[in-house]
């Protein structure tokens, strides 16, 4: 596929989705929204594009995956008053927990984030657009019937399930927070139509303690759940290693028709909920990836999402900026300067952080491709070899749980 024009990618944004707001103390914050958005404009990455406006989504789709009960009960609390206790009913829907607080509109705002996500994969599926970002998207840890991990309503599962009633019958999903993408998982777990790929922090060091390589689907759908688990501690070329050695087979495998990626940034060195070592660098060098595989194996066909990230102000906004960015096919360099407006609009919002100076942090991105069992190559540097050791390990492991349901050989690395 050449490269899209103008009219073949749209940026899905509503000043609805600051709403989903879980108070100040929360780890998020849509302040790290308002920021993206302020940063890609300054950056003239809108420049003659109109974001799409979405409306919320209906009932009739959030049932698509969502409980009745667990629907009401949301539109209970959050129309209630603001700073009320949870009740004994309101808890077995995760509703009043530490990570799931009720806040005022609750139902709304996350419709909102839901009928972003239906927009952006109704363009693609009417033909309108090759490619669409939501950044207010990517809330994939809500489940049938309860309200983790900050997510109400299941953004990504919904418009999955839109999908494969409008023509879609191989959508693959590919989940690069630092959190186990379970909510999709299980939403998809025993259908064969959707491949869901979850690379993230290993479930014995970090919430929720799934996603381990042996989960991989049941009945007709085994082997299109793959879960590659990363060590704490990984940097830039050891996880795009992982990356490169089971996402691009497992799509070869599946041929899907459509590839939707959650693009949670937690993966970053510095946030404050997790353990691995990204930079903004690497994030940018899996955002072109993942287009990359949408323009090899889906004609294009690439919806981006947000999801996770929790250092507000000096991550998030340039590695969703990256992700804007490459779906627009307005690439950002690297050594790009901040912009004056956006530090001065960050420092209004956040005058004690010290802000970033340019769109990098200097990470390096170059990785050596995986080569099969022991072929672990030696860097000389201790801590470095250990990390290859034990990503190599989580490789096989991967591979060897799933590849050969997809019919391919787990251990050949052409594959």
């Amino acid at each position: 596929m050449t490269a899209a024009n103008a009219s073949d990618r749209i940026v899905v944004w509503s000043d609805d989705y600051l709403d989903y707001d879980w108070g100040r103390a929360h780890p998020m914050n849509p302040v790290r929204l308002d920021l993206t958005m302020t940063l890609a404009r300054e950056l003239g990455l809108l420049a003659g594009i109109e974001p799409v406006r979405p409306e919320p989504a209906a009932d009739a789709e959030l049932l698509r995956i969502h409980a009745p009960d667990y629907l009401a009960a949301v539109r209970r609390v959050g129309a209630g008053p603001a700073d009320r206790a949870p009740s004994s009913a309101d808890l077995p829907y995760g509703l009043g927990s530490a990570d799931n607080p009720i806040f005022p509109r609750m139902h709304e705002a996350a419709s909102a984030v839901v009928g972003g996500t239906l927009a952006g994969a109704r363009a693609i599926a009417a033909g309108q657009v090759r490619r669409a970002v939501s950044i207010g998207g990517g809330m994939h840890h809500a489940m049938r019937s309860s309200a983790s991990g900050f997510c109400v309503y299941n953004d990504a599962a919904v418009a999955i399930s839109w999908l494969l009633d409008h023509g879609f019958d191989r959508i693959a999903y590919v989940d690069v927070d630092v959190h186990h993408g379970d909510g999709v998982q299980a939403a998809f777990y025993a259908d064969p139509r959707v491949l869901t790929v979850s690379l993230h922090q290993h479930p014995a060091t970090l919430w929720p303690m799934t996603g381990w390589p042996t989960e991989i689907g049941t009945g007709a759908a085994e082997g299109t759940a793959i879960n590659l688990a990363i060590h704490p501690g990984t940097t830039d070329a050891v996880w795009l290693r992982g990356f490169d050695a089971i996402v691009p087979g497992a799509l070869a495998a599946f041929r899907p028709q459509i590839l939707i990626s959650q693009c949670g940034v937690d993966t970053h060195r510095e946030d404050p909920l997790a353990d691995l070592s990204l930079t903004v660098d690497g994030q940018r060098a899996a955002f072109l990836a993942m287009r990359h595989l949408a323009d090899r194996f889906t004609e294009g066909r690439w919806l981006a999402l947000g999801g996770g990230g929790y250092g507000l102000v000096r991550v998030v906004p340039r590695a969703w900026t990256h992700l804007i960015a490459a779906a627009l096919d307005r690439p950002v360099e690297p050594h790009t300067p901040i912009p004056p407006g956006w530090a001065e609009h960050a420092t209004a919002r956040a005058p004690r952080v010290e802000l970033p100076t340019t769109m990098s942090d200097g990470g390096d991105t170059a990785f050596r491709r995986w080569d099969g069992p022991g072929a672990t190559p030696e860097s000389g540097v201790p801590e470095v070899d250990r990390m290859l050791t034990r990503m190599d390990a989580g490789i096989l492991a991967t591979r060897r749980a799933t590849f050969g349901l997809l019919g391919l050989d787990p251990e050949d690395p052409r594959d």
